[in-house]
């Protein structure tokens, strides 16, 4: 079975604000198209059946690090920016939250219109894992969002997600039609969560025989596959704590773009001009485009580029988020007309700081590296849900 798996986040309440959210999908769609451009339509796909990846997405937008508000929110602002460049990109979006989950089956019709793909089994793949999640995996969590995302060659992943009153958690579902070959037997990786004893699953392949005394199924016996297990469990806790971060990995990226300048490194000055603040911004956004499965291990790391909206573990710096967005579209632009010196300079931009942390030992403080992201956020247009940062005053300042 591909790699996919499942992820366990703290229920949180709230909302996007209009601030955050329109940055959310140029963001998400400048990432789309870096990974479409270098990687393939495909490839979208299997990073979103990533639970790690999908986590550290949520973060480099500024969404809150670990919360079960990552999963609408992501896929609101992908579905926004993504689907008017569906054909030119060859990535669709279908579903969403509550009554928009309803409107995937029609969504999918319409693009198999649009596209040869044929509809109708789309629809069945989209209900059979809604129906797995939901009723043939008993584990107290209950859907309320289905995301069906597809490519214009029949490959398609789906998001999804559930949530549980009785421990005010949520789980998300991820899928990926890569080499599916049952979805009665054992179609996901792994399902990772807190043990709260035991549960019904119906999609485990040990559960054949209750399976056939309650539909009459075709038997079917795929040969059970070894599998790497991918799990996700998110604490409790809204502030980043040094434990929720790779440190090496961190600091690397803090001292390649603010104690080293670009001029110093062959290939990157056509990245001149851009403040070591947005620097930083833009390698943790370059790992998420260009990164391999093991660097999404921590993803609270990724929150270090714009911040959370709930100000963890800082305020979302809208300054530096946009000249981020404005960097990765006109080397996307450039890319595209031929001219791909800057696009190739992001692209370098993180293997410069993986390379850094072979010899590199962490000596910052961690608190104060946040601290003085907290001092300097009204630089950089900090915000967060409860408005804008202010200067600190002279006895705060003494503080830092």
């Amino acid at each position: 079975m591909k790699r996919s798996g499942s992820a366990d986040l703290p229920l949180h309440y709230g909302y996007v604000p209009t601030w955050l959210a329109e940055r959310m999908a140029k963001l998400g769609l400048a990432v789309v198209e870096n990974i479409v451009l270098d990687y393939g339509k495909d490839e979208v796909l299997r990073r979103l059946s990533d639970p790690f990846w999908f986590q550290s997405l949520g973060a480099v937008m500024g969404m809150d690090w670990h919360s079960s508000g990552i999963t609408t929110s992501v896929m609101g602002a992908l579905k926004r920016s993504v689907n008017p460049r569906s054909r030119e990109l060859g990535i669709y979006i279908c579903g969403g939250k509550g009554r928009h989950s309803k409107q995937t089956p029609a969504e999918l019709m319409k693009i198999g219109e649009l596209t040869g793909l044929d509809g109708d089994y789309l629809v069945k793949c989209s209900k059979l894992s809604a129906k797995v999640d939901n009723t043939a995996i008993q584990d107290g969590f209950q859907l309320y969002t289905h995301n069906f995302i597809l490519s214009d060659t029949g490959k398609w992943a789906v998001v999804q997600q559930g949530m549980s009153d009785a421990s005010s958690t949520a789980r998300r579902y991820h899928w990926h039609s890569e080499q599916l070959s049952s979805f009665v037997n054992d179609p996901h990786t792994s399902i990772y969560g807190q043990n709260n004893g035991l549960i019904l699953n119906m999609a485990d392949s040990q559960a054949q025989t209750s399976r056939d005394g309650v539909m009459q199924i075709a038997s079917e016996n795929p040969e059970i596959m070894t599998r790497e297990i991918s799990k996700l469990v998110m604490p409790n806790h809204h502030e980043v704590k040094a434990k929720d971060i790779d440190l090496k990995r961190l600091g690397a990226v803090l001292w390649l773009a603010h104690e080293k300048q670009p001029a110093d490194f062959e290939g990157l000055l056509m990245l001149q001009g851009l403040g070591p603040r947005t620097l930083q911004s833009l390698a943790l956004v370059s790992e998420v485009i260009h990164g391999t499965p093991s660097r999404f291990k921590d993803p609270a790391r990724f929150s270090f580029a714009h911040g959370g909206k709930d100000g963890h573990p800082f305020p979302v710096p809208t300054k530096v988020y946009d000249e981020t967005i404005n960097t990765l579209q006109n080397a996307l632009h450039k890319a595209q007309i031929g001219e791909s010196e800057k696009n190739e300079a992001i692209k370098r931009l993180h293997k410069i700081a993986e390379n850094a942390e072979k010899d590199f030992t962490p000596n910052a403080n961690f608190d104060k590296v946040i601290a003085k992201e907290r001092e300097d956020s009204w630089k950089y247009g900090g915000r967060t849900v409860v408005g804008k940062a202010m200067p600190p005053t002279q006895q705060q300042l003494k503080l830092f």
